[in-house]
Formats: C-alpha cells, sequence, structure tokens
C-alpha cells in the first residue's frame, strides 16, 4: 500500500473540504492539526481549491489531497499545487491509469461490484464508498465487500460523529471520509476555534476503538 495510504489508515478520518476562500486554507490546517487530524481532501468543488491546496501543502504539517478528481488535468494541476493522494467520487478509467502509471495514490469512487472489479484491473488496494449512506450504509458495505478480501474502503457520504464508529468497527474500512467538522459554513464564518473541538472530538471517538 502506498505510503500516503498509510498515514491515512493510521488517523482514520479524512476531513472532506469545500472551500471558497484561498485565505482561511492556512487557518483552517492549523485547526485540523490543532484538534488532531493533520489531513485534508481539498475538494474541486470550487475555484478555490487549487490554491488552497497550494497554501496548506506548504505548511509542511498536513497531509493534503484533492478531491472531486475527474479530469487528468486536475490531477497534474493538484499534484503540481503540493497534493500527495487524490479522491474521485466516481470511477474513471483514464485519471485512473494516470494516477497509477505516475505512482499517485487515488482513491476512486465505487458503488457495486462492477466497480471493484475495473479496480481490481489497476491492482488498487483503496477505493472510495460513496456516497455511502445514500447506499445503504455499512451493512451495504459488509455485503458489498464480502468477496474482495484484498480491498479497503473510504466510506464518504452521510458520516457523522454519530455513525462513525459503526464504519470504522469493520476491519475493511482503511479509514472514513467526512465533512462535519469542517462544514463550509463554519469555514466561512471563520470559526476555526469550533472547528479544531469538532475535530478533536473526531479524533477522541476514533481513539476509542483503541482503548
Amino acid at each position: 500500500m502506498h505510503i500516503e495510504l498509510k498515514k491515512i489508515e493510521k488517523i482514520k478520518v479524512v476531513p472532506v473540504v469545500a472551500i471558497n476562500n484561498a485565505a482561511d486554507a492556512v487557518p483552517l490546517a492549523n485547526a485540523l492539526v490543532e484538534g488532531g487530524l493533520p489531513c485534508a481532501e481539498i475538494t474541486f468543488r470550487t475555484e478555490a481549491a487549487l490554491d488552497s491546496i497550494k497554501a496548506m501543502a506548504k505548511l509542511g504539517n498536513i497531509q493534503v489531497g484533492a478531491g472531486t478528481v475527474s479530469k487528468i488535468d486536475q490531477v497534474k494541476a493538484a499534484v503540481d499545487a503540493g497534493a500527495t493522494f487524490m479522491v474521485s467520487p466516481g470511477f474513471n478509467p483514464k485519471v485512473v491509469q494516470y494516477c497509477v502509471e505516475n505512482n499517485i495514490p487515488i482513491a476512486p469512487g465505487i458503488t457495486n461490484p462492477t466497480d471493484i472489479e475495473m479496480a481490481l484491473d489497476y491492482d488498487l488496494e483503496v477505493l472510495k464508498f460513496f456516497p455511502a449512506e445514500a447506499f445503504g450504509g455499512i451493512n451495504t458495505l459488509k455485503a458489498l465487500s464480502a468477496p474482495y478480501g484484498s480491498i479497503k474502503f473510504i466510506p464518504t457520504g452521510g458520516i457523522g460523529a454519530n455513525n462513525l464508529l459503526d464504519y470504522l468497527k469493520f476491519p475493511k474500512v482503511l479509514a472514513c471520509g467526512g465533512s462535519w467538522m469542517v462544514k463550509s459554513d463554519l469555514i466561512e464564518d471563520k470559526k476555526f476555534d469550533q472547528i479544531a473541538l469538532l475535530t478533536k472530538e473526531a479524533v477522541d471517538l476514533v481513539n476509542s476503538l483503541q482503548a
């Protein structure tokens, strides 16, 4: 498994961020680090994504990835900006092939066995189950993953503090993606202390599994 994915497996939660103002990137990164989650998936849902990735990556103390990646050009731009892993909502063979050929870790989105078997053709080890709750949540993931012992998943979509542990208790879950601690309104209102607190609460939940 790629070292960047091993880092994600260790922290268990990936904050999924849609950021509208790149000026908020550094204080957001500081809040995540303060809360104990030195990681952020910056989604290509806003025009500020690349500048935000670049600002966070320069800090050197936080793992920065790019999300909502659907084009090869986005992968190239994200890597140039300092992103070290890619996440996509669906399975785009061209994007996956480019990432595999260039040793860029990617977790493409899947919802069914056909998607998983496509991923196996590229020797991928980690896939995003998205949108997790809308597709039946942890029960669906358990059934879906049963024939595929070598694959681990990053369920994302509808996951929060109330159901995080339901997913993390399942051994085939590498980590969970979530935005509940980094909601756009919290970022825009510059409530970074609250983001740090919510992040710490997520970390405490993760640590409770190992207690």
